[in-house]
């Protein structure tokens, strides 16, 4: 059996060509393969498809950040490579479609025709969906931003400012790093909304919710480019003052307020001195004073609760011009006292008018009715034994050394203070007896009686009263001792003109 001959050896190559060369190795580096494709070597072109196909599907859509780095290098390896590859392949092969002298001589042009328009194209395409794409993103951001001040509008400021702030942050990075874009272009126009948002509760007059907010825009300028402001610089200044002089002069007197309210007036004497809002402060408040003070005659107990709050807020103002309206304050102050004693009084309240009334003749004790004040305290302290001491006010008269003589022996152990209300009102204290003991009643015979201050007339400590005639209300206020309980007694006396009289204090007990 005999072998086949052997196939005819393939033509020579070609002499080399440098020209194609170039040319198929530019054609590779548009990324589609061509040069491949020039020279049939499909698998090698398909190579180079899939490789951009990967490349596409990485870089689109047109991300903010660009194409990966890593992505980015080892396609351009890839393409380095191919073109090595194609230029080592064409230089000596010689394409059919290329064998016309015409068409060699076109290679080379169109294959830098095509370098330029498809990668230069694609990468300029690229270029702007990427630009597109951080425009978006930065539009987004604003649009992020703005979702903040809508959902914090209506809150109060102290609890979004935290909100407002970053906001604030965000506005100024987009005018400022990104300034060509369109969302910086919006920025003056967000600003604007923003002190809407902020100022909202001066809008409502809503004035003692609109000082924290207000004082922020105040320092926009601190925070924010003033170009970007315009108009927004000093805006919130005359709000501001407006809101410090409504919210320290109407709450001004409120429980609870009294320092927020004076911290309110002096932040806007401070800031804005020649506010004209600062110029009224003085006026206002007086008025408001003269208004309690009206208050007073009707309802004192709480017109003057009310005017003291008002005279710690007046107290906390500069005293080289508030001095005059903290003294008629305070003498508003020392009316309602008195009046809110009386007030109790009449209304038998007797425990709160004898607490009043005693501290009244402490704290004013030059006043022209602290004896009167001494002696309501006295029957108001009688009265919570016997109501009909409570009947009639008392006048500040006391005893004055005329009337009927009335002397009062303490026949028992424990100063005795006495008190007395009628004609007149006073009380006197009788130091305690120090050999008398208390009388028993249980184990006295049958037909005897207890004859209280029996002994000698020197053993009895005593008091003299020179009383006015009328009906008398009294209580005996014994201080216990190592023997004997404190007590108190309530009696009634009579006195009338042409008598003199004696009254023995004692202590009785059971056993």
């Amino acid at each position: 059996m005999t072998a086949a001959p052997p196939p005819p050896p393939g033509p020579p190559p070609g002499p080399p060509n440098p020209a194609q060369a170039v040319a198929v190795a530019l054609l590779n580096l548009s990324g589609l393969g061509l040069g491949y494709v020039l020279l049939k070597q499909w698998a090698f072109a398909a190579l180079c498809w899939a490789a951009t196909v990967a490349l596409l599907v990485v870089a689109l859509p047109a991300d903010p950040d660009g194409i990966p780095l890593g992505v980015l290098v080892a396609y351009g390896v890839l393409l380095l490579a191919v073109a090595a590859d194609g230029a080592r392949r064409g230089l000596r092969a010689t394409p059919a479609a290329l064998e016309a002298p015409g068409r060699r001589a076109l290679v080379l042009p169109v294959a830098i025709a095509l370098l330029a328009v498809i990668p230069g194209g694609g990468t300029f395409a690229y270029g702007a969906a990427r630009d597109e794409a951080i425009e978006q993103q930065l539009m987004d951001t604003l649009t992020t931003a703005d979702g903040l001040v809508k959902r914090a509008e209506g809150q109060s400021f102290t609890s979004v400012e935290v909100t407002y702030n970053s906001v604030l942050a965000t506005y100024q990075d987009l005018a400022t790093k990104h300034a060509d874009s369109r969302a910086a272009k919006l920025v003056p126009d967000r600003l604007a909304a923003y002190y809407a948002s902020v100022s909202a509760p001066y809008t409502k007059k809503d004035y003692c919710a609109a000082v924290p907010g207000l004082k922020h825009l105040r320092t926009l300028p601190d925070k924010v480019d003033r170009g970007l402001l315009g108009g927004l610089v000093g805006k919130a200044d005359e709000p501001l003052a407006e809101s410090w002089f409504q919210c320290g002069t109407t709450t001004i007197g409120n429980a609870g307020q009294e320092t927020s309210s004076g911290e309110y007036l002096n932040d806007l004497m401070k800031t804005f001195p020649q506010s004209p809002f600062t110029q009224k402060i003085e006026p206002t408040l007086r008025e408001g004073l003269r208004t309690r003070e009206k208050a007073v005659a009707g309802a004192p107990c709480d017109a003057v609760t009310e005017v003291r709050r008002f005279g710690t807020t007046v107290g906390m103002l500069p005293s080289e011009t508030y001095a005059g309206l903290g003294a008629d304050t305070k003498r508003v102050i020392q009316r309602g006292d008195f009046g809110c004693g009386l007030d109790r009084f009449k209304k038998k309240e007797f425990s709160e008018a004898a607490t009043a009334m005693t501290d009244y003749a402490k704290t004013y004790p030059d006043s022209p009715q602290a004896a009167q004040a001494r002696n309501v305290a006295i029957a108001a302290e009688i009265a919570e034994e016997t109501p009909a001491a409570g009947n009639k006010v008392p006048s500040g008269a006391t005893v004055d050394g005329s009337g009927m003589v009335m002397v009062i022996s303490n026949d028992g152990p424990g100063e005795v203070e006495l008190l007395y209300t009628g004609p007149v009102t006073g009380r006197l204290t009788i130091p305690s007896c120090a050999k008398c003991t208390s009388y028993p009643t249980l184990l006295v015979p049958v037909g005897q009686k207890v004859k209280p201050c029996s002994g000698p007339s020197s053993k009895y400590p005593k008091r003299t009263l020179t009383l006015p005639p009328g009906n008398y209300q009294m209580l005996q206020k014994r201080v216990g001792t190592g023997s004997s309980a404190g007590m108190k007694k309530p009696s009634n006396a009579k006195i009338e003109s042409g008598y003199s009289y004696t009254n023995c204090l004692y202590v009785t007990s059971g056993f």
